[in-house]
């Protein structure tokens, strides 16, 4: 683990903040593409908790943070009317009432991680697949159904209260948690569930829990991802949660290599600037971008960024 990652945490947010002081003078394409990169690194390192370092295989990632994305616009959509009234707060009013948004939609996320990992967490391999993709289909399906959040038509008229600072930040906690948790104790355990199930039983660890654990906070940091994409993007719908957003995120840690917290993370910036860099060529852009995959996956099955320095080991 890097020396002194407070010191890290502290110097991330700093530039956080020194970012966010210049972003006017940032071009807007530029800066919104910054925000996509920053909320994608915190869904694939998330994952990667779980399906890299614990070993399980989760495809309801997308279901988390929907759950996040929801609750926190609600949150925000309700209060701020009611605490600010149509001039709005100041900056710093707006600043709290939003990290409170955040924070319960995170807290919603985990929750609904905790109901779904107990019971399902037991299961391994194709079975635990089936299951989180099962939950993610039933979330969506559900908000598409409740009318008092927009049915399938979604929420509209978020507050624009996603920041680059705000999304800079929680990369900077996302990445910071991870990585202490996985040299802890408890990542010791992720290890050991991780490179032999049964072994790790046998001398006496609780794999379910150490699964539940990953399974929790990693869903929580999907849902403080899902916040911020809300308020970034000011209308979510249901179909923007679907199937093919979760398998977008795994391919992030599968192209990073799983139990990578660098290589994921640039996995990450590099699957959020294809898709831009192709651009000029529309009609092809999701030919070429699959076929890059493929070919990515060919030449690299064991991740394009499978740096020895960015694995944990025992």
């Amino acid at each position: 683990m890097p020396p002194k990652p407070h010191l890290a945490l502290l110097a991330a947010l700093l530039v956080a903040f020194g970012v966010q002081h210049f972003s006017d003078s940032i071009n807007p394409y530029y800066l919104d593409v910054l925000i996509g990169i920053g909320i994608n690194v915190i869904l694939a390192v998330s994952l990667n908790l779980v399906n890299g370092y614990t070993g399980q295989f989760s495809l309801g990632h997308a279901g988390f943070m929907s759950v996040g994305a929801y609750l926190s616009a609600a949150v925000s959509m309700y209060l701020a009317p009611r605490l600010f009234g149509e001039d709005g707060g100041t900056a710093l009013q707006e600043g709290g009432l939003f990290l409170v948004a955040l924070l319960a939609g995170g807290l919603s996320a985990a929750l609904a991680g905790l109901l779904v990992g107990v019971p399902s967490l037991r299961l391994k391999g194709d079975y635990l697949a089936l299951v989180t993709l099962g939950f993610g289909e039933i979330i969506r399906v559900t908000f598409q159904n409740v009318e008092s959040l927009g049915g399938a038509l979604g929420l509209n008229g978020i507050p624009a209260y996603t920041s680059i600072f705000w999304v800079l930040a929680f990369v900077a906690l996302t990445v910071f948690v991870v990585t202490c948790l996985v040299h802890s104790t408890y990542g010791r355990g992720f290890l050991a569930t991780h490179d032999d199930e049964i072994a790790a039983e046998a001398v006496g660890l609780n794999t379910t829990r150490y699964k539940i654990v990953a399974f929790v906070i990693g869903a929580f940091f999907a849902g403080i991802a899902g916040g911020l994409y809300g308020h970034f993007k000011l209308t979510i719908t249901p179909t923007g949660f679907d199937f093919t957003k979760s398998i977008e995120i795994v391919v992030m840690v599968i192209l990073g290599g799983m139990g990578n917290t660098v290589g994921v993370i640039l996995a990450a910036i590099l699957l959020t600037l294809l898709p831009e860099v192709l651009r000029p060529v529309a009609e092809y852009r999701m030919v070429l971008y699959s076929f890059l995959l493929i070919v990515l996956m060919l030449s690299r099955p064991q991740g394009l960024f499978n740096f020895k320095f960015g694995k944990a080991r025992v």
